[in-house]
């Protein structure tokens, strides 16, 4: 196992702990900070591993796959605890949930056709916008308004990405091929 896939590794460990401390974060103040922490060090790590894989030569299928996914658990995990708060409506989760399961599964197509779809800038940005509201709400979730700015940022950010990957890559779905 490649060190760029043990440093993912790490970040997919860390979701639970995260998990643990910002949902008594609600009783206990410094354990707000505590998962702050985690989260930043966890998102952190992503930037990291990939660092890593590419000056080292370490690109592996277990990386492709296990990297994204851990970026996806991370957010998730995040968003699911402010939606039972009920800070973070279902429906903005929906939205992201959907994203994700369709860029993957265009993705998915494409492999199959012989074809790669690398991240683009839209989806970097998502994912950037997104880590860096989680981090904010994190602290200050108690101001509505802040949390329906960043709610607004992340939908509108992962949105665009979604809309860009299809229409740049419609073509993979061969839709007159398969009719």
């Amino acid at each position: 196992m490649t060190t760029a896939s043990k440093i993912t590794l790490v970040r997919v460990a860390m979701i639970p702990l995260f998990m643990v401390c910002l949902y008594l974060s609600a009783d206990t103040a410094w354990l707000t900070w505590a998962s702050l922490a985690i989260f930043v060090i966890a998102s952190l790590t992503d930037y990291v591993d990939g660092t890593i894989a590419r000056k080292y030569n370490q690109v592996s299928d277990f990386g492709k796959f296990l990297d994204p996914l851990a970026d996806k658990l991370l957010v998730i995990s995040a968003m699911a605890i402010f939606c039972e708060w009920g800070i973070f409506p279902a429906w903005a989760l929906m939205i992201v949930l959907t994203r994700e399961f369709a860029v993957t599964g265009l993705r998915l197509v494409a492999v199959g056709n012989g074809r790669v779809i690398a991240a683009g800038w839209s989806g970097k940005v998502k994912t950037f916008a997104t880590m860096v509201g989680l981090c904010v709400m994190i602290p200050f979730h108690q101001f509505a308004w802040l949390n329906g700015v960043i709610i607004g940022v992340i939908v509108a950010t992962t949105l665009y990405s979604g809309v860009e990957y299809f229409v740049q890559n419609w073509d993979v779905l061969n839709l007159k091929k398969n009719r």
